[in-house]
């Protein structure tokens, strides 16, 4: 085991300040520098990791010699981002998505494998203890064949950030902010098949998507092996509430839901279905949102280096190239 790696964050807006204290809090690491473009953003990480170094830029903190790199910075500056680091020989975490496409994704885990470096993505749904429960619940067999998947991520507001409706930066819209975490849930949940049949309706202010916009709705139909998906995924849509969370898997054994709690991004329930009967997996408020960079942060300090799970990261990138060309 490694002594306690030392972490360099890239960006230190409000996600990247989220992570930063997620794993200052693990103990497992300690912050040698942080950089960002934003003054007051700087400021706020000053208060987190006051013995961290403040520096211009990525080379900079580079320069510092961290074991490990956490990004946080706009989709389109991921993919570089992380293989200058990785080909600096540190490890790295990064926002979703790792890159605009499949071929960003993948460019980013040839680097990993060719630095033999630890790669992370921050899908953080996978660590909530409804989805934990459900996968173990499926995994076990006591569901029997999953032939069926719905996933819904509807949300209230749109992103606050220009960049976001700029596909070239961006990569996408609503399917590249939301959906991805859902795809990436159907994928790990059902061991990461290949997918097929793969259609979608895309649209931005309720007409369908044209030229260079990116999309505010979304609705896709696809096979994940044998496993029938319906995604949908919105910015803005009126639903009511703040967001409406679904990650539902019917099988010949029963089914079971992971579903937030009156618009709450933090509070979810999961529930196991046997016909018309339901039981409670697990349910609560919790602070998950931390936690994929705090298990990142555990295979660091253990001494992990490339492993095969990097390589999924290209599977999930993959499903949503397939949506937007569909």
């Amino acid at each position: 085991m490694m002594s306690k790696p030392r972490i360099a964050f890239l960006g230190t807006g409000w996600i990247g300040r989220h992570r930063m204290a997620g794993l200052l809090a693990t103990g497992l690491v300690e912050a040698v520098g942080f950089a960002d473009p934003s003054p007051e953003m700087v400021a706020e990480a000053a208060k987190l990791a006051p013995d961290a170094q403040q520096v211009a830029d990525l080379d900079a903190l580079l320069q510092l010699k961290p074991d490990g790199v956490v990004i946080a910075t706009p989709s389109a500056l991921h993919a570089e981002q992380s293989i200058t680091a990785l080909e600096a020989g540190a490890a790295v975490f990064c926002q979703k998505p790792l890159g605009r496409d499949a071929a960003e994704a993948a460019r980013v885990v040839a680097a990993a494998r060719r630095a033999d470096r630890l790669l992370g993505v921050d899908f953080s749904y996978r660590y909530t203890s409804g989805m934990q429960a459900i996968v173990a619940l499926i995994r076990s067999g006591e569901l029997g064949q999953v032939f069926a998947a719905d996933l819904t991520f509807h949300n209230a507001y749109g992103p606050d950030k220009p960049w976001f409706y700029d596909r070239g930066q961006s990569g996408g819209g609503c399917v590249m902010d939301l959906g991805v975490h859902l795809v990436d849930l159907a994928l790990w949940v059902l061991g990461f098949p290949e997918a097929s049949g793969v259609a979608a309706q895309l649209y931005a202010g309720g007409a369908p998507l044209v030229g260079d916009a990116v999309e505010d709705y979304a609705a896709a139909q696809f096979r994940l092996g044998q496993t029938a998906v319906r995604l949908a995924c919105s910015w803005r849509l009126a639903a009511g509430q703040d967001a409406v969370i679904d990650a539902s898997f019917y099988s010949t054994e029963g089914g079971a839901s992971f579903r937030n709690v009156a618009g709450s991004f933090y509070n979810f329930e999961a529930t196991r279905f046997r016909g018309t009967q339901r039981a409670t997996l697990a349910s609560g408020a919790e602070e998950w949102g931390a936690r994929a960079a705090a298990a990142w942060a555990e295979r660091l300090a253990a001494g992990e280096r490339f492993g095969a799970q990097a390589e999924e990261l290209v599977r999930v990138a993959e499903v949503l190239d397939a949506v937007y060309a569909a």
